[in-house]
């Protein structure tokens, strides 16, 4: 499917839209984020249906330009986490390397688990599920790690909200930003689930980023500044600004970063915000115990 031709893509996402939408009686709403996926997401999905409310979680990690576009657009709901990021990072530990790494070193370190404890370190039969050996020294960092902040700052409120209205979620991420969103979209049956225990929509599941970056270009869509234009470069289409937003202190893939990374960018375009979580949150300890450089 995603090397199926952009006009049919958006064909079949339409229809994936239609089959929640129809399934819950409309009682569904946009996961809104305010990048450029959730972007694409929230045009098709009001091309179909115009009153579909969005939904965006303000948890101050954003881009001050995301904030400021999420404004522009009519219909959406602010939700708020119960935690800062300060708050979450002291009680459960710093975002580093990946999601599936960090889960795993925290495991680790809290678990008393003897046998958890042995598989995140030698994994299963074929070595997979385990601490990769380039980051086993992370267990022993003076610092707490973990990837708690996204269920805690993220994931939470949409729960909530979902339990006080009774909506539905339809989601923008893709299958192959990631092995592990690729995994997780196969193993569920593709772009609606409907039997998880929290059904979910993913109909641009099957999209790649240049399909994305197409369709924000052709349709003309307004996004938000933050990424800057789209150009061809190459023979592909790309950003001249960031290519992905997300938070904006979030260390997550911050070691595959070319240079200048998210953080050396930061210091140029948002030196308040840079100054902060280097400085006062302490992100220049971890980065330097990871070797990611920031200035």
């Amino acid at each position: 499917m995603q090397e199926y031709p952009l006009e049919i893509k958006i064909e079949k996402t339409k229809v994936r839209i239609i089959e929640w939408h129809t399934y819950w009686g409309s009682s569904v709403y946009v996961s809104f984020s305010g990048g450029k996926d959730s972007t694409v997401l929230l045009d098709i999905a009001r091309q179909v249906y115009p009153k579909v409310p969005a939904v965006f979680v303000d948890t101050g990690l954003e881009y001050p330009e995301i904030r400021k576009f999420v404004k522009t657009i009519d219909d959406v709901t602010w939700l708020k986490p119960k935690m800062t990021f300060k708050e979450v990072i002291e009680k459960y530990g710093y975002p580093v390397v990946s999601k599936e790494q960090a889960w795993y070193i925290y495991q680790y370190r809290t678990t008393k688990s003897e046998k958890l404890k042995k598989y995140r370190w030698e994994g299963d039969k074929k070595k997979r599920f385990k601490i990769s050996e380039k980051w086993k020294y992370l267990v022993d960092a003076p610092f707490k790690i973990s990837s708690l902040c996204c269920d805690v700052m993220k994931k939470n409120p949409f729960i909530k909200y979902e339990k006080e209205t009774g909506r539905k979620p339809i989601i923008g991420t893709l299958a192959s930003e990631s092995f592990q969103r690729e995994r997780q979209y196969l193993r569920h049956g593709g772009c609606n689930a409907f039997e998880l225990k929290r059904p979910r929509s993913n109909p641009l599941g099957f999209w790649t980023e240049q399909d994305i970056l197409r369709y924000l270009k052709e349709h003309e869509i307004t996004y938000s500044s933050v990424y800057g234009d789209i150009i061809e470069k190459d023979g592909e289409l790309v950003t001249t600004g960031e290519d992905r937003t997300g938070c904006m202190w979030c260390m997550f893939g911050s070691h595959l970063d070319s240079e200048p990374n998210k953080f050396q960018r930061m210091r140029i375009g948002h030196p308040k915000q840079y100054d902060y979580c280097i400085n006062k949150l302490g992100l220049n300890k971890i980065l330097d115990f990871i070797g990611v450089k920031y200035k």
